[in-house]
């Protein structure tokens, strides 16, 4: 069987390297082409360019990148019609996802089409829901409630679960991570997490490292560590290389779980991220910040309440949202001092975390395993 399998940023590439390795387990002679990363990468998937090219967020920093991914959505489509898989499944990126499908049903290649990690159509978009069956066959999603929303409009969809539930993270060693990178045993550790997209550190990282700063000034015990990916890594290093804060940059995913069990306490930008911070019981705020013409526009598309997912699960804030103008020093220093006090707000994360386990499960088997089976069953190979 060939799968071509797309995924257009970190988060998607690392769901597409678990699905990859399902598919491997359950149909051993399948052969994967398509756009990943590095952790498909070692999943065995050669990409056809790197996707750093489309790590980019927010509507007046899209812009600048439109021509160049244009120019990589004809040659990825190009390159489904040379390779003719019996499937094609991108993974998340919905926007860039879209225009794959949308192109391919133009062709009438007559390749089953599959996204997984649905859109957002309960935050806004909701007429998106609609027009999906147009372009898909088939749609696999993260959180039980999320079929309802396209099931009326004649699309397939399927609940699978959501892979935060199937991460290493949950089997990360803090001890042997403070031994690796001889951290005192007794030194408390806080982790910095500024995203995965290029815009995104470059807004974010400058104001976590001068909270850092100010932190540690009261708090010299602390260790700083930074886990990031290959998309931002050398942006990363590069702005933190004057700092002088005992702060140390993980790069591996290994190294990114082994953190999460050794951390204190985490600033994070909003995303799958904190998910995984909440699953291991970390206390940690979100801050973000985006440009002030997204952030209108935002404002006025956007449909919920709360921008981080243990808070849309609950329908209640836990984790502090430091949105915009909130996204600041002082700030994001008053709640990382207050979590570290272990009072009410952060008995108040604990037990929000422990809902939010509960509300997405652990199945018999694993959300990667159920997309398997999925894929297996439309392109007949479920025999």
């Amino acid at each position: 069987m060939k799968v071509y399998i797309i995924a257009g940023e970190p988060s998607g590439d690392l769901l597409g390297s678990r699905l990859m390795r399902s598919m491997m387990a359950k149909c051993p002679d399948t052969q994967f082409y398509g756009v990943g990363g590095e952790t498909m990468e070692r999943e065995g998937l050669k990409s056809l360019f790197d996707i750093k090219e489309l790590a980019v967020m927010g509507i007046l920093e899209v812009i600048p990148s439109v021509p160049r991914i244009l120019k990589r959505i004809k040659q990825t489509v190009d390159d489904i019609a040379r390779v003719k898989p019996d499937v094609v499944i991108t993974v998340d990126s919905w926007s860039f996802s879209a225009r794959i499908h949308k192109a391919l049903r133009k062709r009438k290649l007559k390749i089953k089409q599959v996204h997984y990690v649905a859109p957002q159509v309960w935050a806004w978009k909701k007429k998106r829901a609609r027009t999906m069956y147009k372009y898909i066959d088939h749609l696999l999603t993260l959180f039980p409630y999320e079929p309802k929303y396209f099931t009326p409009y004649h699309l397939e969809t399927t609940f699978v679960g959501h892979p935060v539930i199937e991460s290493m993270v949950l089997f990360g060693n803090g001890d042997d991570f403070k031994t690796r990178f001889n951290i005192a045993e007794n030194s408390k550790i806080m982790a910095i997490l500024p995203g995965s997209r290029k815009n995104e550190v470059a807004n974010l990282l400058p104001i976590f490292l001068k909270t850092a700063e100010a932190f540690y000034e009261k708090h010299p015990d602390f260790t700083f560590v930074i886990p990031t990916v290959k998309t931002v890594e050398d942006k990363v290093c590069e702005m933190v290389k004057d700092s002088k804060l005992p702060l140390i940059v993980v790069t591996t995913e290994y190294d990114r779980h082994d953190v999460f069990k050794a951390a204190d306490v985490a600033i994070a930008a909003s995303g799958t991220v904190a998910l995984e911070l909440a699953m291991v019981d970390v206390p940690h705020v979100i801050a973000y910040r985006v440009s002030p013409l997204t952030a209108f526009l935002a404002r006025r598309l956007l449909k919920i309440q709360f921008v981080n997912l243990s808070n849309i699960l609950l329908g209640r804030e836990v984790v502090p949202e430091l949105l915009q103008e909130n996204c600041n020093q002082q700030k994001i220093l008053y709640y990382v001092t207050e979590l570290l006090k272990k009072g009410d707000l952060y008995q108040r994360q604990m037990e929000g975390f422990a809902k939010v386990k509960e509300i997405l499960g652990l199945n018999e088997q694993t959300p990667s395993a159920n997309a398997c089976d999925v894929l297996l069953k439309i392109t007949g190979n479920d025999a």
